[in-house]
């Protein structure tokens, strides 16, 4: 098998504001796998909360060439993939990585990925779309325009150094959009003592589920908040993989997937199998990245209670098309392998 790759900048269509930062840009790395006149393609993001810079992932991608051009055929590679996994690469690599192999795979077979993955016909579901960090009058006025565009469930960023300010940007987004469904995003910026009452404000004003609410690194403590919450609570940050998920399975409401975070279809599959049944119900979030990137999740949006598949909505410019969501439904394309192609040629063949 021949690889490639490129380095490309998503450039955001205005900043976002979260807790802990804010985002103008990210650069992507996209990785290509061919095989008898077929490609494949994958894409990894730059992150810095998760130590991924454009350099770094520039090389874990070139350093993974030669093991994916040793296999005659990539059905070979996705099942020493599966079996034995990238020891020492991380999860956004490796995520990348299978999604390459698997967009390679359902081409050569003809199908698109949910029909390797077992899916009766293609998923869809209602993404939530992010609200920044901004005043209560911008972000009621970005909520009714979502709302008129067709979205149907918000996330509002949270996290400001006063948390009155959060509650009143909720109001006003309640306020604009008296129907949505609302989640709530903190990004672990809540103070340990103060997230209880906190909660409790945000269930009187409507909100579904709230992500994260308190700093990571003691989950036991995540547990604790949420066995007293009167609303979900999602793991996020304190759910990075399967030994996260194991730990926190029947005592938190929700745990946010991501497969740059958790490494791919195959370990969101394997995390969805350990919580089925224990009360614990999946989240498929995502980081900002192009249709490529938010592709693999979105053949898995029958899985999961929340979607929350919007990176690519957040862009100035997608180079890629396939998984629709602007009317606030992602879908899964009918084509085969992942279903996205290249908008406008993009020098990338499909």
């Amino acid at each position: 098998m021949k690889v490639s790759q490129r380095t490309v900048r998503l450039a955001l269509t205005e900043p976002l504001r979260i807790s802990r930062s804010t985002m103008a840009a990210r650069e992507a790395v996209w990785l290509s796998v061919e095989h008898d006149g077929l490609q494949g393609h994958g894409e990894a993001v730059t992150s810095v909360y998760y130590g991924l810079d454009v350099d770094t992932l520039g090389r874990l991608m070139h350093d993974r060439s030669p093991w994916l051009a040793r296999f005659a055929d990539p059905e070979s590679a996705l099942e020493e993939l599966r079996g034995h996994g990238l020891a020492g690469t991380p999860p956004a690599v490796t995520a990348a990585v299978e999604s390459a192999l698997l967009d390679l795979v359902g081409k050569r077979a003809g199908v698109p990925l949910h029909t390797l993955l077992g899916a009766v016909g293609p998923p869809s579901a209602a993404t939530a779309r992010t609200v920044g960090i901004t005043s209560p009058e911008r972000a009621g006025a970005q909520a009714a325009r979502l709302v008129r565009d067709g979205f149907s469930v918000l996330k509002v960023k949270a996290g400001s150094p006063d948390p009155a300010d959060d509650l009143a940007r909720v109001r006003a987004v309640r306020a604009a959009a008296p129907r949505a469904r609302l989640l709530l995003d903190p990004n672990g910026a809540w103070r340990a003592h103060e997230a209880e009452r906190l909660l409790h404000r945000c269930a009187a004003l409507g909100v579904e589920a709230v992500e994260q609410p308190v700093a990571p690194g003691d989950p036991e403590a995540l547990a604790r908040l949420a066995a007293r919450s009167p609303l979900p609570v999602i793991a996020d940050e304190d759910a990075v993989g399967h030994e996260d998920a194991r730990r926190l399975a029947g005592r938190v409401q929700g745990i946010n997937v991501k497969l740059a975070k958790c490494g791919g279809v195959g370990a969101a599959l394997r995390i969805a199998e350990l919580v089925a049944g224990s009360g614990t119900e999946l989240m498929l979030g995502c980081l900002t990245a192009s249709t490529l990137g938010i592709a693999p999740a979105v053949h898995l949006a029958d899985r999961a209670r929340w979607t929350d598949l919007d990176g690519h909505l957040l862009l100035a410019h997608d180079p890629w098309t396939g998984i629709a969501g602007v009317d606030g439904t992602v879908r899964a394309s009918r084509r085969p392998g992942l279903g996205v192609r290249p908008r406008d040629g993009g020098g990338v063949r499909p």
